[in-house]
C-alpha cells in the first residue's frame, strides 16, 4: 500500500525561542502543539493520533498525551535521533491511510542550550571502549569528512560553502541564532573542532521545538488551508556491522532516497527545494550525493559553485538557516526540516529566499552517528493546487 497523497500536512509551526531557561520541556511541547494546531485551524479535541520521539519528557508519549489532555486511538514514539520526526510524518501518513487515525499531531521540544548539552553519544556496544578516550559526535563526523577528502579530493573550502549558503539564508530569519553572513575565509579561520571540521562547520545548539499536523485528505480539503501532500517517504538504517561494512563516505540516505523517489514517482531533478539535516557541513555534502543530486565524490564541486543559495543556485537548501545557523533543538532537530519545506511549498518562506514555483520539496534527516550506525529518513512533499 502506498501513502502517496493519502495524507496532508496542514499545520506547521516552529517555536521562536532559542533560549528557554524558565520554560519546561512539557510546556515547550504544548506551545508547539498549540501553534501547529492553530495554523491548521484545528484544536486539541480534534487530535486522535500523537507522535513524538525521545525528547518527550517523563514517560514519553504517554506523559505528553496526558499533559495535553488528548484522547487518541493511535500513538507512536519511534526514536531514530535526527531522522525521528521525518519518520513520524511517514508513520502518521501510514496510520491515516490505514484508518488508524485522521488527525495526527507531531511535536518536538528540547532545552539543550539551557541544560548545557555538549555531545550526543551513540549508546552502542563500542561506547564502553571509546568513551574513556573522549570519543564524541564531532569525532565521528570529522572522520567522515577526512575520508571523503582522502577518496575524492574534497576540500575544507568546499565544505565551507555549505555554511556560507546557510548564513545567506539565516540573515533573513529574525529568529535565527546566527544571523551574520559568513565567508569561506570566516569558516576556515574558526577553531578546528575535529580535524578537518572547524567550529563553523558545526551546527548551533539551541532550545526550542516545533510541531506538525498531518490529516486525512477529507479533513485537509475541509480546512481551507494550502494542500501539502505526502507524496513519498522511506527510511533506512546503516551500520558498520562489526567493521564488515564500514563506509565513511556513504549514508543511509543512499537507501532511503531511491525508495522515496520510487514511491513518489519522480526523480531528483524534479525537486525544487531541499531541507537537509545539517548537524555538520559534511552531513549535507554526503546527503546531496546519496540522494542523487550529484554523483558520489562531486559534492564538493557542486556546493562550491553556489548551488545551495536561494535565488542563484540550482538547488536551494535550508532557507531558514538550518541547524548550521538557525536552530537545533535537541539532537532530533529534523522536524524543522519539514517545517521549512512546508513553508516553501505554501509560498510562505521569507520573500528573499522563497523558491519560485516551488511545487516539490524533499526533506531528509540523519539520526545517530554518521560514522557508525545511523538512520536516514527521506520525505517528499508536493503542493496540490485546488
Amino acid at each position: 500500500m502506498t501513502i502517496r497523497n493519502k495524507a496532508f500536512i496542514v499545520g506547521a509551526w516552529e517555536h521562536p525561542t532559542r533560549l528557554a531557561p524558565d520554560t519546561s520541556i512539557f510546556q515547550l511541547h504544548a506551545e508547539c502543539a498549540a501553534g501547529a494546531l492553530a495554523d491548521a485551524g484545528l484544536s486539541l479535541s480534534d487530535v486522535d493520533g500523537y507522535f513524538c520521539a525521545g525528547d518527550a519528557p517523563g514517560n514519553g508519549g504517554m506523559s505528553m498525551i496526558d499533559y495535553l489532555g488528548l484522547q487518541v486511538r493511535h500513538t507512536d514514539s519511534t526514536e531514530t535521533g535526527g531522522s525521528s520526526y521525518l519518520i513520524h510524518v511517514s508513520h502518521a501518513a501510514q496510520a491515516i491511510a490505514a484508518g488508524k487515525c485522521s488527525v495526527a499531531l507531531i511535536t518536538l521540544a528540547g532545552r539543550p542550550r539551557s541544560e548545557n548539552f555538549m555531545a550526543f553519544r551513540s549508546g552502542g556496544p563500542e561506547d564502553a571502549f571509546e568513551r574513556w578516550v573522549g570519543a564524541t559526535t564531532q569525532n565521528g563526523y570529522g572522520m567522515c569528512a577526512m575520508r571523503h577528502m582522502h577518496e575524492f579530493g574534497t576540500t575544507s573550502e568546499q565544505l565551507a560553502w555549505i555554511k556560507v549558503a546557510a548564513s545567506h539564508h539565516a540573515q533573513h530569519n529574525p529568529n535565527a541564532l546566527l544571523q551574520d553572513v559568513v565567508s569561506v575565509e570566516n569558516v576556515l579561520a574558526s577553531p578546528v573542532i575535529s580535524d578537518p571540521l572547524h567550529r563553523l562547520d558545526c551546527c548551533v545548539v539551541t532550545d526550542g521545538g516545533g510541531a506538525l499536523v498531518v490529516v486525512s485528505p477529507e479533513i485537509a480539503r475541509s480546512l481551507n488551508r494550502p494542500l501539502v501532500a505526502v507524496r513519498g517517504a522511506a527510511e533506512a538504517v546503516k551500520g558498520p556491522r562489526g567493521g564488515r561494512h564500514l563506509d565513511l563516505t556513504t549514508s543511509a540516505a543512499a537507501r532511503s532516497g531511491p525508495l522515496a523517489f520510487e514511491e513518489a514517482g519522480i526523480k531528483p531533478a524534479d525537486i525544487k527545494y531541499v531541507s537537509l539535516y545539517d548537524s555538520f557541513t559534511i552531513t549535507v555534502l554526503m546527503q546531496l550525493e546519496d540522494l542523487g543530486f550529484c554523483a558520489k565524490g562531486e559534492g564538493g564541486r557542486f556546493v562550491a559553485d553556489g548551488n545551495l543559495i536561494s535565488g542563484s543556485g540550482k538547488l536551494p537548501f535550508n532557507t531558514d538557516g538550518g541547524g548550521l545557523c538557525n536552530n537545533h533543538p535537541t539532537h532530533r532537530g529534523g522536524i524543522t526540516k519539514v517545517i521549512e519545506a512546508v513553508r516553501q511549498l505554501r509560498g510562505e518562506a521569507h520573500p528573499a529566499v522563497q523558491v519560485t514555483n516551488c511545487d516539490l520539496a524533499l526533506a531528509n534527516g540523519i539520526g545517530g552517528m554518521l560514522a557508525t550506525r545511523h538512520a536516514a529518513a527521506t520525505l517528499i512533499m508536493e503542493r496540490i493546487d485546488g
